[in-house]
């Protein structure tokens, strides 16, 4: 496994999932094996009943003996073909709730997922997961499962009935079928593997896609065109021969099948022959037995061809089970309780898996009610450090807790009252607005909602809306630009009512004018409540209480706005520089 690859079920755990899908629904599983045994016995009736028509013409018997058997054979067929129908109904309806709870337990798990490891991961691979394998495997729940149960059944009693006509006949059946049990052994032992890392490669794909289309001007800007058609290539090259790979299997595992499936109904007209030629079988019994094991060959075709599709699916489900073993967020009721609000940031350092350190013993303490605002050259911490703060990761040493708790330990629920991090990335869902900002406060009133909107300037452009709150926003909806969308995610911020935000260049979408005015009404709204601003924008820093200066992923200079300037260092530079640019710059 790569690093930062998100966890893949071993096959023990897969069967486990497998066998807690079905008690789930236990009823509606046995109901299936219920419906398909009546099914399956309904067939036997036919080759008995075309045997006993053969042995009762050769004993001399009238038409009227063979039209009430040929009477029999119809309507045990016609049985067996209402019986298969609600088989087939009732079983993809099992099927289906089955696919509903692998659904619903992949969105939970995904959601339970701490920010850090799906950042690590990639958005490739969960996209991937949720998408791709999800939908093998509820084709393989709602189509192959049922068919491979009531295939299993039938073949099984084609056997029992070929070993009550005669047990010599039976087990040469069973040994005529050693070929498939050679070629499925080949195969399995080769599958899960290869299916596994086609999985593996598809998700690569993913993930390389995703983001160069999203860093599309990224790419442009800095002229990396070439390189990202180059890693493109090369991972679908990877993705090329692992499905070669796989074909490769079903070539080699299909047309041994095939030819094998003839070797039971020819050993059983050799040995039957030669046991009805010395008067130890009848003629019907040995054609019976040879219908049987011709009609063998169906359910079996239908159990290999779904065997094959339970290794791509059974590789897929690994995935998507997977979830179950990558760190979940902890629960809220299991967390401690802050004793107070009091953060405390003491001897942190904090490397990413691929490159250096990126902060180097830092110590900060932020009181609660305190305006902190940490500035500082692009790439000197600042936004790790809000992580950090945030709980989003742990440090690498040392520690950050909130009121004597490590902030990174706190349940997902606890967490977002004490702390939430509200960055340049935003997000519009699909619903009307009042669905968008209920996430944060599903209980909120609409004059609660009003006015969070107020808050961060929104409201006037929102009772514009065609329909107010109840307008649609996203795809079919309103359009909403960069500013606006940023203001829905600051007023979700506000219904969320933490006592410390922080702010990670959070308006740096709006125009200077907007967001000097949301960042007042933000302070306005959160009083007394503590605000850590990472800010480009060095008006921020002359409004907060303190100003934290970070360089090179040290923590280099903290006190007031007045202190820092009077000081002369690296804040007094920077104030000096901004203050002198921005006559310029209107």
């Amino acid at each position: 496994m790569s690093r930062g690859q998100l966890p893949i079920a071993v096959p023990a755990d897969v069967r486990r999932a497998a066998v807690r899908l079905v008690r789930a629904d236990g009823r509606g599983f046995g109901a299936v094996l219920g419906l398909n045994a009546a099914a399956a016995g309904a067939g036997l009736a036919g080759p008995w009943l075309l045997g006993r028509i053969i042995d009762e013409v050769r004993a001399g018997s009238g038409v009227g003996a063979v039209d009430r058997l040929a009477a029999g054979i119809v309507v045990c067929s016609l049985a067996q073909l209402l019986l298969a129908r609600w088989t087939r109904y009732v079983g993809h309806r099992f099927g289906e709730r089955m696919l509903a709870r692998v659904r619903e337990e992949f969105v939970d798990r995904a959601l339970a997922l701490p920010a850090s490891v799906v950042e690590r991961a990639g958005t490739g691979d969960l996209t991937a997961r949720g998408t791709a394998d999800v939908a093998t495997v509820g084709s393989t729940l709602r189509d192959a499962g049922p068919d491979l149960v009531i295939n299993t059944v039938q073949a099984l009693f084609l056997l029992g009935a070929v070993f009550v006509l005669d047990p010599l006949l039976g087990a040469v059946g069973v040994c005529c079928l050693a070929p498939i049990a050679v070629v499925l052994r080949w195969y399995l032992r080769r599958a899960r593997d290869g299916y596994l890392a086609e999985g593996a490669a598809n998700s690569e794909v993913a993930e390389i896609l995703a983001a160069t289309a999203s860093g599309a001007r990224t790419v442009e800007a800095f002229r990396l065109g070439e390189r990202r058609i180059r890693a493109s290539r090369e991972a679908l090259e990877v993705s090329r021969r692992r499905r070669l790979y796989t074909l490769f299997l079903r070539t080699v595992f299909f047309p041994a099948v095939e030819v094998s499936y003839v070797l039971p109904v020819a050993g059983a007209l050799l040995v039957g022959g030669v046991l009805h030629a010395h008067g130890a079988m009848s003629l019907g019994a040995v054609v019976a037995s040879a219908l049987y094991l011709r009609q063998l060959s169906t359910p079996l075709d239908e159990i290999l061809s779904r065997v094959e599709q339970l290794q791509s699916s059974g590789a897929s489900f690994a995935r998507v089970e997977g979830l179950s073993r990558a760190p979940q967020a902890g629960d809220a009721a299991d967390s401690p309780a802050p004793s107070d609000d009091r953060i405390d940031v003491t001897g942190v350092r904090y490397a990413y898996d691929r490159g250096g350190e990126v902060l180097r013993g830092v110590d900060l303490t932020v009181r609660p009610g305190e305006r902190l605002a940490v500035v500082g050259p692009s790439g000197a911490g600042k936004t790790t450090l809000s992580r950090l703060l945030a709980g989003v990761d742990a440090p690498s040493a040392g520690s950050v807790t909130v009121g004597g708790v490590p902030v990174a330990g706190l349940g997902p629920e606890r967490l977002r009252r004490q702390v939430v991090l509200v960055t340049q990335e935003h997000h519009v869902f699909l619903g009307t607005v009042r669905d968008n900002l209920r996430i944060a406060e599903p209980s909120a009133t609409d004059e609660e909602l009003w006015a969070a909107l107020g808050a961060v300037g929104a409201e006037a452009w929102v009772r514009e809306l065609p329909d107010g709150l109840d307008t649609p926003l996203g795809e079919g909806g309103c359009g909403t630009d960069g500013s606006q969308a940023q203001q829905l995610a600051l007023a979700r911020v506000v219904l969320a009512d933490p006592h410390t935000l922080i702010l990670d260049e959070a308006t740096a979408l709006l125009d200077p004018t907007t967001a000097r005015h949301t960042e007042r009404a933000l302070a306005a709204v959160l009083e007394g409540r503590t605000v850590i601003a990472i800010a480009h924008r060095l008006h921020t820093a002359h409004d907060a209480d303190r100003v934290a200066v970070m360089e090179d992923g040290c923590l280099t200079e903290l006190g007031t706005h007045e202190e820092l300037v009077a000081a002369g260092g690296a804040y007094a530079a920077l104030w000096r520089t901004w203050h002198g640019e921005r006559p310029a710059s209107g």
